[in-house]
C-alpha cells in the first residue's frame, strides 16, 4: 500500500482545495447536500446501534459504539465524493495560505457548502429519521425500538442544546475538527479505499466517543430531536449551538491543522502544483 509522506500530503491537500474551490456553484451545492446527508446517516446509524443500552450494565461502551458507527459518515463523504464544511475548513484555507486561492474563494466555498450541508442533514433528520419511525417520538411505547432511539437521541440533543455552556461548545468544537481534519489529512496519505477507511476510523470514533461538537452532525441531531418532540429544545438552542460549533470547528481546522502543516511543509517551499487557471 502506497503511503504519502507528510510533505506530499500537504501538496495533495492544496490541490484538493483548489479543485473544490473551482467547482461550479451548482455542483458544489449538490455535493454539499450529499455530504450533509451522509453525516446524518452516520448519526442515525450511531443512534440505532447504541440505543437501549443501560449505562449501569454497559458503562461508557455505548459512546464507543456510537463513535464507531458514526465513522460511516466521513467514509461516505471522502470515498463516494462530496463536500463537507468541516473538511473544507482545512482544504480551502491551506490552499489560500499557499497563494492558490483568495479569501473571497474561501467565503464563497464555505457559504455554499454550509447551505448544502444544512439542507442535506435536515432532509435525513425529517424524512428518513423521524417520518420513517426509525427515531421514535415523545410518547413512544416503552420498550419499543422507537422509544429506545428517541431516548438516545434526546440524551444527545439535550446535552448539546441545553446543558453545554457556550465555552464548552466552542472548545468541544475545536477538539472535534482538529480530529476530523486529521482524519481527512491522514486519509490523503493512502491511495486505496481500505487505507482511507482505516485512516478515517480512529480520529472520528475518538471525537464522537468524547462528546465533541461537529457542526454538521449537530445539523442532524438537534433538528431531529425537535422534529421528534423532545421537550424544552428549541430552534434558538439549535442556532446557538451551530454558531459556536461552527466557530470552534473553524479554529480547530485552520489553526491546528491547516496553519500548522502549512508552516511545517509549505511555507518555505514554492507550490508544486501548476498555476491556477482563471475561472
Amino acid at each position: 500500500m502506497a503511503i504519502k509522506e507528510p510533505s506530499d500530503i500537504a501538496h495533495t491537500a492544496v490541490a484538493a482545495g483548489v479543485k473544490k474551490a473551482d467547482l461550479r456553484w451548482d455542483k458544489t451545492l449538490v455535493g454539499s447536500f450529499l455530504a450533509g446527508a451522509y453525516i446524518a446517516f452516520g448519526g442515525l446509524v450511531a443512534i440505532a446501534v447504541s440505543s437501549g443500552l443501560d449505562p449501569e450494565i454497559w458503562g461508557s461502551l455505548p459512546t464507543l459504539f456510537t463513535g464507531a458507527a458514526f465513522t460511516l459518515g466521513l467514509v461516505l463523504v471522502l470515498i463516494a465524493g462530496s463536500h463537507l464544511l468541516t473538511g473544507n475548513m482545512l482544504l480551502i484555507p491551506i490552499s489560500a495560505m499557499q497563494g492558490r486561492l483568495t479569501w473571497g474563494d474561501i467565503l464563497r466555498n464555505l457559504t455554499l457548502v454550509l447551505i448544502g450541508n444544512v439542507i442535506g442533514a435536515m432532509f435525513v433528520a425529517y424524512f428518513l429519521a423521524v417520518q420513517t419511525g426509525v427515531i421514535g417520538h415523545l410518547g413512544s411505547d416503552a420498550g419499543t425500538s422507537g422509544a429506545m432511539t428517541y431516548d438516545r437521541l434526546a440524551g444527545i440533543a439535550e446535552a448539546k442544546g441545553l446543558h453545554e455552556s457556550n465555552w464548552q461548545i466552542f472548545l468541544r468544537a475545536v477538539g472535534c475538527n482538529w480530529l476530523v481534519c486529521l482524519a481527512v489529512w491522514v486519509s490523503l496519505a493512502a491511495d486505496n479505499v481500505s487505507g482511507k477507511i482505516l485512516a478515517i476510523f480512529f480520529p472520528i470514533m475518538a471525537f464522537v466517543a468524547m462528546g465533541f461538537d461537529h457542526v454538521v452532525a449537530n445539523m442532524f441531531f438537534l433538528p431531529a430531536a425537535i422534529f421528534a418532540g423532545v421537550p424544552g429544545l428549541g430552534w434558538d438552542d439549535t442556532l446557538r449551538n451551530w454558531l459556536l460549533a461552527f466557530l470552534g470547528n473553524l479554529v480547530g481546522a485552520v489553526v491546528f491543522v491547516a496553519t500548522s502543516y502549512w508552516y511545517m511543509y509549505l511555507k518555505e517551499e514554492p507550490s508544486h502544483e501548476e498555476p491556477r487557471e482563471a475561472t
